[in-house]
């Protein structure tokens, strides 16, 4: 079997999807994906055996100069992200069997006309449940497309997300569809997510209530990740009590100085050592004590359970990763799917949901001291047990079964 994954967005977009490009090479499958070019996606890449597919503008550059909400150059994206869906990934697909995406509209339905037009199996995959349609949910806001605030019926509200999607992206799509012979599509939203998406999330941390939409939740993906944890880090972990570990990711912070300096004072204030992560918002120590320790990119399978907690932004891939851990997590949610992962942390009693973006030495450090109650602690292990580690490959073995059951139709 040969299969073609396209996504496109920052890490929690990309590794999900080597883990399933891993797993299915492990059962048989050949297997390139299709993502942005950025060094960091190409050494992952790399580094898992999956050949890669650069497509697009490099992310990083992107996601670190985008003023949040903004709508400037949103146009220009969207084209550049269509055309590389009938181009490059397109040239990828050709001869396979299944195409797996994932990403904003303009790559799914891209995506999804590529599959139609070459006849072949088409996955939609999310990494978090806010985007996918339900009477139990609004939808999250377009850029530049607000939401009427007067009506608060979920289902109107996925209504009108559908028309906002259709007059932002429907003629875009329907130009590249006419052009390989496909005639338009009436619903550019639906059509991307198919009659049947994949929800790659942990049905305990984000159980999906039934809907109409026949959402397959398969568990989270992650890929197997065997690294070696650096010698400083190492040595630094060794060299006292668990430390706290604070990190936003790929999510830039506004004042990332200033963050740090709360975070750290923070966790010094419970009497605690820290871990600071750069990620995209640059965050860094912000003295020479020898109670804090900066790190790049590394294994957070294996950090996340050497850590007393873990402060992050709440994106799927790193609540989901420190719930595996057993460790308590404070979530400063910055936007997009945080406010929801951060909701959960709190309901399943895993850790704190700090209330908005950006924290003070006060309101950080109250929400430390209950992650690092015995109970908060007891909990997060307790729901660790109960936490999927085998989403991947539940996800790559439906994958073949139904390509093997495709073909056994077309063979009869």
């Amino acid at each position: 079997m040969r299969v073609v994954v396209s996504t496109y967005g920052a890490r929690g977009s990309v590794e999900p999807m080597v883990g399933l490009a891993v797993r299915l090479r492990e059962l048989g499958a050949e297997v390139r994906v299709c993502a942005p070019p950025d060094e960091e996606f190409a050494e992952l890449l790399a580094g898992a055996g999956v050949p890669h597919v650069p497509v697009g503008r490099p992310v990083r550059a992107m996601v670190t100069t985008v003023v949040p909400g903004s709508t400037v150059g949103l146009a220009q994206r969207a084209a550049e992200l269509t055309a590389a869906q009938f181009g490059p990934v397109a040239a990828a697909a050709e001869g396979c069997d299944a195409l797996v995406a994932c990403g904003p509209l303009p790559v799914t339905a891209g995506a999804r006309s590529v599959a139609e037009k070459a006849g072949i199996r088409y996955v939609h995959a999310s990494h978090q449940p806010i985007i996918l349609p339900s009477p139990h949910q609004p939808p999250p806001a377009r850029r530049g497309r607000p939401l009427p605030p007067g009506v608060s019926d979920n289902l109107e509200l996925w209504e009108i997300d559908a028309r906002n999607a259709d007059e932002m992206f429907g003629e875009l799509i329907d130009s590249h569809r006419a052009t390989i012979g496909l005639p338009p599509v009436d619903n550019v939203r639906d059509y991307a997510f198919s009659e049947q998406p994949w929800l790659a999330t942990d049905p305990i941390l984000s159980p999906w209530p039934p809907t109409d939409l026949d959402v397959v939740q398969t568990g989270a993906w992650f890929r197997p990740d065997e690294r070696r944890l650096p010698a400083a880090l190492s040595s630094f972990l060794d060299a006292g009590t668990p430390p706290v570990y604070v990190g936003f990711g790929s999510t830039p912070v506004s004042a990332s100085k200033d963050v740090a300096r709360v975070a750290v004072e923070a966790i010094r204030a419970q009497g605690r050592r820290a871990i600071v992560s750069h990620g995209y918002a640059g965050l860094d120590v912000i003295d020479d004590k020898d109670d804090c320790l900066a790190v790049g990119e590394t294994n957070h399978q294996a950090l996340f359970a050497r850590v007393a907690a873990v402060v992050h932004h709440g994106s799927s891939g790193t609540t989901t990763t420190a719930a595996r851990a057993g460790t308590p997590q404070v979530v400063v949610p910055q936007g997009a799917d945080h406010p929801y992962w951060a909701g959960r942390v709190a309901e399943l009693g895993i850790g704190v949901a700090h209330e908005g973006p950006t924290p003070t030495v006060e309101s950080l450090s109250a929400a430390l001291a209950t992650a690092l109650t015995p109970e908060t602690g007891a909990r997060a292990k307790a729901v660790a047990g109960q936490v999927r580690t085998d989403g991947a490959m539940v996800a790559a073995r439906r994958l073949f079964d139904e390509v093997r059951g495709a073909r056994s139709v077309r063979g009869r």
